[in-house]
């Protein structure tokens, strides 16, 4: 288990990340999410050992030097252009702690696994966005760490490139504890175990994605009407607290009304032509914009 108690940094007069606890268990996946200047990549530079904190400890459990157990992927990460990726990865083992014999070994497992395997012996310099980050992520886990830290880890990649990345974490987890930054709201909602809300440098929520969803929906159904004006009339004369988008409705339940059948009675009852109705839940986006007060 990884523990954060009380972390705080402040620069002069100004507190940029505030008595900021929380746990990491083995083999999960916990999102750093939060709008910009939230404190979210001060807090990783303080885990990751970059930058000192001002108060607050980060201990992992049964180790003494944590950094040797830490891996990191910065957002824009920097490679020496004429390395090879195998040259790299090689040295970032060997600057991490593993010995010189096993380095290259180690080296070539990691960019085998990142799929790399074919361009190892190829410059950096020639590398494409989503090589340089299945470089970095190589580079993060060759010494098998076990907390992953990653700034942004897919932003600034396509979406085939921050498909793969994605992928690539579901495996990692299997191994290493992973806690990363995002503000790609449905890569959080595909893979995270834990969510932690930073706003002005505090955690202002933290749980499971269940968790937080049980505490911030607002459940509600969603009826899609053939034209735009069935929705507005229907609207207008439904006397439900409802609101309308285009040629879709939604009506908030409240206290568990109506009932769906209730609300389908209705419906058939009425003139206007639908194609569906669901009840829907809150999506992590309208979560984050509730807990970042926006």
């Amino acid at each position: 288990m990884i523990t954060v108690s009380n972390l705080t940094k402040t620069f002069g007069t100004q507190t940029v990340v505030s008595n900021v606890s929380f746990t990491l268990e083995p083999n999960t996946a916990t999102a750093l999410i939060g709008p910009n200047g939230a404190g979210k990549t001060t807090t990783l530079s303080m885990l990751t050992g970059l930058l000192a904190p001002t108060s607050g400890s980060i201990e992992i459990a049964g180790v003494k030097d944590i950094r040797r157990e830490i891996g990191f992927l910065p957002q824009y990460p920097q490679f020496y252009p004429w390395l090879t990726a195998l040259e790299f990865t090689e040295m970032a083992a060997k600057l991490s702690g593993v010995p010189g014999p096993a380095a290259k070994k180690e080296a070539e497992r990691v960019l085998a696994f990142v799929g790399l395997e074919e361009a190892m012996k190829k410059k950096t310099a020639t590398f494409s966005g989503g090589m340089k980050q299945r470089l970095g992520m190589a580079q993060a886990i060759v010494h098998k760490p076990k907390l992953l830290l990653l700034d942004e880890p897919v932003s600034a990649l396509d979406p085939v490139g921050r498909r793969e990345i994605m992928n690539l974490l579901k495996e990692l987890q299997q191994q290493t504890t992973i806690l990363y930054s995002t503000h790609i709201l449905n890569d959080a909602e595909e893979m995270t175990d834990q969510l932690l809300f930073l706003r002005k440098g505090e955690l202002v929520e933290s749980g499971s994605l269940t968790e937080v969803r049980a505490k911030f929906e607002a459940p509600r159904y969603r009826i899609e009407f053939v034209t735009q004006e069935d929705a507005l009339q229907f609207t207008s004369q439904s006397q439900l607290s409802a609101t309308a988008a285009g040629s879709t409705v939604y009506v908030e339940i409240v206290e568990e009304r109506p009932k769906m059948q209730q609300l389908l009675e209705r419906l058939a009852a009425s003139k206007f032509a639908v194609t569906k109705v669901e009840r829907v839940t809150a999506s992590l986006e309208e979560i984050f914009m509730k807990v970042a007060g926006q």
